[in-house]
């Protein structure tokens, strides 16, 4: 072989297409100047030379003169501008594309210009085709037909946005997948048929309603109407592959076209939602629609998938009220629960491929919203990654009356996904075939990749926000355009009879055939009205309470499990002041040794695994704990090795997971309360940095974790620890407000506890644990401790754990021996307890027989029971007090004023002492602090003369 066949051959053998005209563009900066390419290209050029361009450049060298270096240098120059021009129309075709089907004049068609790059036609004609695209078509003959093409490819009803996708391997298959037209699905004349019955089936429910159910609200998804073939065809093609689960989220607008349709809701029930025709299958219940119920577009819905040739799976909508894109990570956590096994000791084995989420997003909401870029940052973390989400956006063009321009500062509503490398396509909504090559796509790179892709559903909204909102109001001249514009079903009607695919007539006879089944359907509910009554009180489970539970464990057990859990692997190296802080934990089990906060924990943690119940732990760092207590991660300060004890221990009969989450509350409380919904024997915890980082999850609190089941029946046992307490950190870093979960305390829905001993926390987890799966379970709430995690006076005796149980009141210990010479009996909660206590045991020559404190470990629900026993031991109490270390109109108070009264016996007074009202709950300086609760302890513990 010759040095000149070699040079052809090996360097530049890997180049073509977009890569090769690279490197030509590159050449010709180091021809110029060869400092202006880097050292390594440098070394490549000046051993190998100029890429090859390959014979076309021959032959057009040779009509001039073969030695002429003008003539190489010009031709190189026209490769170049063309390789620069096919490059734009990738990168930026689609400003040129025809993807908005009202607004048709906002393009940008003058940087795809010959003139712009210096080209003719005929320079065009000369760059083989290989060079601009390698993976054309046949019919691309030279240059100006691969320009063409590309235009054709990138500038239509489809266009994309791949160049922020930084992996070369990605870019290069989307690409190869556009470029070559893989991805577009070659319709059958039925499947053709079948989308525009689709479409005419969504048209016909939307107007159908419109005319039935005149000014009554249901956020029509006109305009958008191919959002639902759309969803079909995904659902059809991942479950095709192998998908058990499709978990879809999305708000109001189009929900009940897609309950209808993709889920399978029948048009009666929807009819009967309208009407508010109760039936024994539509009267809300719990297991349902909860008991007190949502409205229809706010409704989720389950569709079993067993047909001919496809393997059975479920599709799901989730419920979803109208907080908009906040159901997204929630949906995520769906997912991911689904995708996980949980009943091997370890880590949890992970399917991607067996759960599938479908986000839709509105077009305001998705730059709008902070919650979506928070949920799009979960996608790649190992906590919380599901293998590729598909989100679409239905976009309208318009947020409520807001124009773009108010409502967003980029080019596209799609634009905040760039940031996290997501793969984006927008189109024409009025374009149904296209929109069905865009979900191929979709499906092909989220099985190649297992990474996110976005879809820009462009269209319009046909009618106003609602449809009492009259749009011309704020969008005249719009609204004139839209009024004019015919519908996607009329438009691919059209195109199917231009195309002789149906007779002319067929569409309209379509139409008019689903209008009369609506119509008979419609008929058949509105003559069945009743006067049913619809119940809207909890059922007797929920009434009822959590059932007893056994949650103490035997002294031989909690001993072996906690020396199994401090014997590491041979070679295993912990950071050497932990290794001697943990090791101390074999001394809990020594005679009069006592169990701490942490120990007992992973105590809690360990036991239900061994009872074979699955637990995941996520917050900001979980692993280690914020107050450096818990330590359930370890590191090697080797070689970085980490090791999770309670994923290798013998005696674990379910997997355990512990996350440090990001930097978020929101996305990932949302996540951790869709994870437990779905995978409802496992015990879920979210731990907050500080109890009040729960301020940035307050919408999930609100909505879901509070209301979910008696709005929908959605049960959750979801763990939220909240670190509270006053240790003069400032405002912020003191309380987790436990006030608003309080205020949000009805019907049971949930438990909140403030816990003062090691073993009640020990109990209250394994309670919650063993009623996961019962009709009983519920969200718990704890406001954990901060300093209180190392005092040994929470630390408590083995006897704690082995004989006891979670004690709803907590008696101070020492005190109330003398019930007829008691006068004042002290209610509290949490730390300040823990101060009293301190208080007490300091000052032992001081007569406390007066005296009597209990702390109230469940505020909710109210331990009325206990409290009126523990009043009738003590005769002659003459007053009733509440401590706390919150300001008056915060903390518990609020909420236990009301309830004390009303159990107080006659004649007992009742007092508060703790802060006075504030505006922000704790001082920012230490010292008033430490004067402030000096103050209260005080004052809590001086006898009335």
């Amino acid at each position: 072989m010759s040095s000149k066949e070699h040079k052809a051959e090996e360097p530049w053998q890997g180049f073509h297409g977009p890569n090769l005209g690279v490197a030509i563009e590159l050449y010709e900066e180091y021809s110029k100047n060869p400092e202006a390419v880097d050292e390594d290209l440098r070394e490549l050029f000046d051993v190998w030379g100029p890429p090859p361009i390959s014979e076309t450049v021959q032959v057009s060298q040779s009509t001039t003169s073969q030695d002429s270096p003008v003539a190489s240098y010009d031709m190189m120059r026209k490769f170049v501008s063309a390789v620069k021009l096919a490059d734009m129309i990738r990168r930026k075709g689609h400003l040129a594309s025809d993807i908005n089907p009202i607004l048709k004049n906002k393009k940008d068609t003058k940087m795809l210009d010959l003139d712009q790059y210096d080209l003719t036609e005929q320079d065009l004609k000369q760059v083989p085709v290989d060079l601009l695209c390698p993976d054309a078509p046949a019919h691309v003959k030279d240059g100006l037909d691969a320009i063409n093409y590309l235009k054709e490819v990138y500038t239509k009803t489809l266009a994309f946005e791949f160049n922020h996708v930084h992996d070369f391997e990605e870019r290069q298959w989307l690409i190869k997948m556009v470029e070559s037209g893989m991805y577009v699905p070659n319709l059958s004349r039925q499947q053709r048929l079948n989308l525009l019955k689709r479409l005419t089936q969504v048209e016909g429910f939307e107007k159908f309603i419109h005319r039935t159910f005149v000014g009554q609200k249901r956020f029509s998804i006109e305009g958008l109407d191919v959002l639902v073939p759309m969803l079909d065809e995904a659902v059809r093609e991942v479950v095709h592959e192998g998908t058990k689960h499709v978990m879809i989220g999305m708000a109001h607008r189009g929900r009940l076209s897609v309950l209808a349709h993709t889920l399978g809701k029948p048009y009666k029930k929807v009819f009967s939602e309208f009407l508010h025709v109760p039936s024994k299958d539509l009267v809300p219940a719990e297991g349902n629609n909860g008991w007190t119920g949502d409205v229809k577009y706010h409704l989720g819905a389950d569709r079993q998938i067993s047909e001919e040739n496809t393997a059975e799976a479920t599709v799901s909508l989730a419920n979803n009220p109208s907080h908009l894109e906040f159901v997204s990570p929630i949906v995520e956590g769906y997912a991911r629960a689904a995708q996980e096994i949980r009943t091997e000791k370890g880590f949890p084995k992970q399917d991607v491929s067996k759960a599938y989420s479908i986000l839709i997003h509105g077009d305001a909401a998705f730059p709008g919203q902070g919650i979506v870029t928070e949920t799009l940052n979960l996608s790649r973390l190992t906590g919380y990654q599901t293998g590729g989400s598909l989100h679409i956006i239905a976009n309208n063009n318009i947020g409520f009356t807001t124009e773009t321009y108010d409502s967003r500062s980029t080019t596209y509503a799609s634009d905040p996904a760039k940031g996290f490398e997501i793969p984006i396509l927008h189109v024409n909504a009025d374009d149904p075939e296209a929109c069905m090559a865009a979900i191929h796509l979709a499906v092909q790179y989220r099985k190649r990749f297992k990474k996110d892709f976005l879809i820009d559903l462009v269209g319009y909204r046909r009618f106003g926000h609602n449809e009492m909102d009259e749009p011309a109001v704020t969008q005249p001249g719009l609204y004139e355009k839209i009024r004019k514009h015919p519908t996607a079903r009329a438009i691919y009607a059209e195109q199917l009879a231009s195309n002789s695919v149906i007779e002319s007539n067929y569409g309209d006879q379509l139409d008019k055939e689903i209008q009369d089944s609506l119509q008979a359907q419609y008929d058949e509910v509105a003559g069945n009205k009743s006067k049913q009554v619809i119940e809207m009180a909890p059922p007797d489970v929920v009434v009822n309470g959590l059932p007893k539970v056994k949650t103490n464990v035997p002294f031989n057990t909690l001993k072996e499990i906690n020396e199994e859990l401090l014997t590491w692997p041979e070679g295993f190296s912990a950071n050497q002041k932990l290794e001697k802080i943990l090791k101390r934990r074999l001394q809990a089990f020594e005679e009069n040794g006592k169990i701490d906060w942490a120990l007992a924990e992973t105590l809690a943690f360990a036991t239900i695994l061994h009872d074979g119940t699955p637990i995941r732990l996520t917050g900001q760092d979980s692993e280690r704990g914020t107050f450096a207590h818990r330590h359930l991660v370890l590191h090697d300060r080797l070689n970085d090795k980490v090791l999770t004890p309670l994923q290798i221990f013998e005696k674990a009969n379910a997997s355990f997971a512990v996350h440090n989450s990001p930097l978020s509350e929101m996305a990932v409380v949302g996540f951790e309360y869709g994870y437990n919904v779905r995978a409802p024997e496992t015990l879920v915890l979210w731990e907050a940095q500080f109890g009040d980082f729960a301020n940035g999850a307050q919408v999930m609190f609100d909505q879901w974790i509070s209301a979910g089941r008696a709005k929908w029946g959605q049960k959750s046992g979801l763990v939220v620890l909240l670190p509270h307490g006053y240790e003069g950190q400032g405002p912020e870093h003191s309380s987790g407000r436990v006030e608003r979960f309080l205020v949000l305390a009805a019907e049971n829905n949930w438990t909140i506890a403030n816990c003062t001993s090691a073993a009640q926390y020990f109990h209250i987890l394994r309670r919650q644990a063993k009623i996961l799966e019962k009709d009983s379970v519920r969200p718990l709430i704890i406001m954990t401790p901060k300093s209180l995690l190392r005092n040994q006076v929470v630390a408590s005796s083995h006897d704690a754990f082995t004989e006891g149980e979670f004690l709803p009141v907590f008696e101070q210990e020492g005190l109330g021996k003398q019930a007829d010479k008691v006068e004042r009996i002290v209610f509290c909660s949490g730390k300040v307890a823990i101060d009293l206590s301190d208080r007490v045991s300091k000052s032992e020559d001081q007569d406390w027989d007066w005296l009597h404190i209990a702390r109230v470990e469940e505020l909710y629900p109210f331990p009325k029971k206990q409290i009126r026993e523990l009043f009738a031991r003590y005769k002659n109490i003459k007053e009733i007090t509440w401590v706390q270390e919150e300001p008056k109109n915060m903390g518990a108070w609020p909420y236990i004023e009301s309830r004390i009264r009303e159990i107080t016996p006659v004649g007992v007074s009742i007092s508060y002492i703790g802060r006075t009202h504030r505006s922000s709950p704790a001082e920012g300086d230490p010292y008033a602090h430490k004067k402030e609760q000096e103050r209260i302890v005080t004052e809590s513990l001086t006898r009335k003369q």
